[in-house]
């Protein structure tokens, strides 16, 4: 889809609570199954250090948690970390994605929930891949470098992230659509994991570089993965080793004792987020990380209490 003029028509419902910023614009990327999906693009703070030594921070895709069956783009705690990271020069690109999984009963967690749960995952890839084809066809008129589009989520918005780099890797289905050669210039995934039903989990092509955050305790977004059958569910952990062993350059931080509030840390590890996006993505430096972490900073709150028993009960 090109951009046209109408397409920054959204008429924007008031927040209950005052946005940290507001967007610079709104656009309709797609529309799927008589939704309109729309994206904000939050620009550069200005006098903000957009450039390291002479080259354009990157762009980042942002796509927030939810379980498949809630959130918004535009969700004050997210705009918050937008907001901080326009001030550090970095443009983000925060989007919808359809929600799967909205109004949807399970008795069980059983395979019927793993089923729709890998349905959701899909639908949202399918989404997120859409928005970053509207990106690239619009780079010029939006100021984007396709070659610098760093993809980013928390818990539902981490697994979409992290699924969707496997499937460029991989050749899945979805990843058709994406320009010949594309893939992302990194990924930053809070409390993510990858469903693959070809076996153990492994990459095809080198994946970008990727940061992965996780609390070692976290039963929502399971720190190491399951199985279910030949479907496998690989969470931070187990994807870390992939990497590792693979000789990928990538970064783990293993939050010792935290749980699903890993999936909301951004604005508490922002400095490592940068330091990641500088060096690893801008710079290309090859690096093989993997830390544990005690942070008073990642407080348990709504997140850790939140479970697909909760949501889907």
């Amino acid at each position: 889809m090109t951009l046209t003029s109408a397409q920054l028509s959204e008429v924007r419902q008031p927040q209950e609570i005052p946005l940290a910023i507001e967007p610079s614009g709104t656009y309709l990327y797609d529309v799927k199954d008589g939704q309109e999906l729309y994206l904000d693009i939050y620009e550069p703070a200005e006098g903000s250090e957009t450039s390291v030594d002479g080259m354009a921070k990157p762009t980042v895709i942002f796509l927030f948690g939810g379980g498949f069956a809630i959130g918004t783009r535009d969700n004050p705690r997210n705009v918050e970390w937008f907001k901080a990271m326009t001030d550090r020069g970095f443009r983000i690109v925060a989007i919808d994605y359809r929600l799967a999984l909205k109004d949807k009963k399970f008795k069980h967690i059983g395979l019927k929930f793993i089923k729709a749960l890998r349905a959701a995952v899909d639908t949202a890839v399918e989404d997120l891949f859409s928005a970053t084809c509207f990106l690239v066809d619009n780079a010029a008129e939006l100021g984007i470098d396709p070659a610098a589009l760093v993809v980013s989520g928390g818990s539902a918005g981490a697994m979409t992230s992290m699924q969707a780099e496997w499937e460029i890797c991989n050749g899945g289905p979805h990843a058709t659509v994406l320009p010949e050669g594309f893939n992302y210039a990194g990924v930053m995934s809070f409390a993510g994991a990858i469903f693959s039903d070809q076996g153990a989990l492994c990459f095809a092509s080198d994946p970008c570089p990727t940061m992965l955050l996780h609390g070692t305790a976290d039963v929502t977004v399971p720190y190491t993965g399951k199985r279910f059958f030949k479907l496998n569910f690989s969470g931070s952990s187990n994807i870390a080793k992939v990497l590792a062993d693979g000789g990928y350059s990538y970064r783990m931080y293993r939050f010792d004792g935290n749980s699903h509030e890993v999936a909301a840390a951004q604005i508490q590890r922002i400095d490592d987020e940068e330091n990641f996006l500088i060096h690893s993505v801008m710079m290309g430096e090859h690096e093989a990380i993997d830390e544990t972490v005690s942070d008073p900073a990642v407080v348990a709150e709504e997140w850790s209490n939140i479970s697909y028993r909760n949501l889907y009960d």
